[in-house]
């Protein structure tokens, strides 16, 4: 079986950031800054519905080792990429327009231009600057590699550039805001804001609540070792692309469907479903659309499954997740799974596999958990269970013919900032 894939201590991704970066550009950088992937527990494709989800950050980090330039230079180089590239700032602009950046340096430096989009630079503009980037948050698996780069890079940008958000929630969320119109119009991701929240805003031992529609978010205290339980992530290591049109589409009909209902956002009809004003039958029935009608399925199913699971964490925190609430809680897992199947339609064989075979050999619930189209499931498993499953889903692609599945350990995770190390 595959081991599982450990965090690196923050000591360890510091100096290997240091060292690309003084290979790199022959001089030492101002700091090293970190930012963690997420693994979202419930509450799938509902960020940009305006809807409710429930993420953790990964102990899982991207690592930035960054120094800022005189002028509006950008120059970056990575670890997990060949060769440096080199932006400027002063003609970058957004996907498909002449200032388009390709790759992943999209991410980075797109950071520093949504800051001053958003007027987040007390001076109008920040610096150009020189950044190494390595990363143990697996790239392509659905845990957020791309917003854990860029959430890096802005928590560095904000020390020096003297931006001074990273201080309070208040600040963090505007600069998740940032981050998430660098993937929007820079990168061409048309993705919700979960990911950076999580990387921004989630604090260690706790799962964070998220209201998408205000950005609101409470921080919801989740120790699964207390209750004997380990949260298995299993990268299928099924491609996973968000810039193919697939993701973008889904999104464009939940927008037409709410149109079509008359109402802002498909939250407002989660929220009419929620509060007993109306019915998920009597919504559907106002849509002639049957891609519409299973799309509003699964987003307002959802909404009310990230209700019931944090009602029942509420209740049955550590320890007392056992029993009947233990059984919502892996049945509401297990339901997110087959509306993301079946009326979301953004699973792929892997992810089914992976779902399938973790039930099969014990697991409490399992759920495929990111964007869709590849990437990572999630299990929830008895501690003492988790390299017996691991093991076994392992046997099952084997058998599938499928590339080797990596497996880790999920558990709340601190936000990004500095690294002290």
């Amino acid at each position: 079986m595959s081991a599982l894939l450990e965090a690196w201590a923050d000591a360890d991704g510091a100096a290997r950031a240091r060292r690309l970066f003084a290979a790199t550009f022959g001089a030492e950088p101002t700091g090293v800054w970190a930012a963690p992937g997420r693994v979202n527990i419930v509450g799938e494709h509902t960020d940009y519905n305006d809807g409710l989800c429930l993420p953790i950050a990964l102990p899982h980090r991207t690592f930035v080792a960054l120094r800022p330039r005189p002028d509006r230079t950008v120059r970056l180089v990575s670890a997990q990429e060949p060769g440096v590239r080199e932006v400027d700032l002063d003609t970058l602009g957004p996907a498909g327009t002449a200032g388009e950046v390709a790759g992943w340096p999209a991410y980075a430096a797109g950071v520093a231009w949504a800051l001053e989009r958003e007027g987040l630079a007390a001076a109008g503009s920040v610096p150009g600057f020189d950044a190494a980037v390595d990363s143990c948050v697996p790239a392509g698996a659905g845990l957020s590699s791309s917003a854990a780069l860029e959430c890096a890079v802005a928590v560095a940008l904000d020390d020096v550039a003297g931006l001074r958000l990273g201080g309070d929630d208040a600040g963090r969320a505007r600069l998740a805001d940032a981050c998430v119109r660098a993937e929007n119009e820079v990168a061409g991701a048309p993705t919700g804001g979960m990911d950076q929240a999580a990387a921004l805003r989630a604090q260690a031992g706790h799962a964070l609540l998220l209201d998408c529609r205000d950005g609101a978010v409470r921080q919801v205290p989740l120790d699964l070792a207390a209750a004997g339980l380990t949260l298995l992530v299993i990268d299928t290591r099924a491609p996973h692309r968000l810039v193919d049109g697939q993701y973008g589409r889904r999104r464009r009909v939940c927008e037409d469907a709410a149109g079509a209902l008359g109402v802002p956002s498909l939250r407002s009809a989660a929220d009419a479903v929620e509060s007993g004003q109306t019915t998920p039958g009597a919504v559907l029935a106002l849509l002639d659309d049957d891609e519409q009608r299973k799309r509003v399925r699964h987003v307002v199913s959802e909404i009310g499954r990230v209700r019931s699971l944090v009602a029942r964490l509420a209740q049955h925190p550590g320890a007392q997740l056992e029993g009947s609430a233990l059984d919502t809680v892996a049945s509401g897992l297990d339901a997110s799974h087959e509306s993301l199947r079946r009326d979301y339609e953004v699973s792929c064989p892997e992810l089914d596999l992976a779902v399938e075979t973790a039930r099969a050999h014990g697991a409490r619930g399992a759920r495929m958990t990111g964007g869709g189209f590849g990437g990572s499931a999630i299990a929830l498993v008895d501690s003492g269970d988790a390299r017996h499953v691991a093991a076994a889903v392992d046997r099952a692609f084997a058998e599938a013919h499928f590339d080797a599945p990596a497996f880790l350990s999920a558990i709340p995770a601190a936000p990004a900032g500095p690294v002290r190390a």
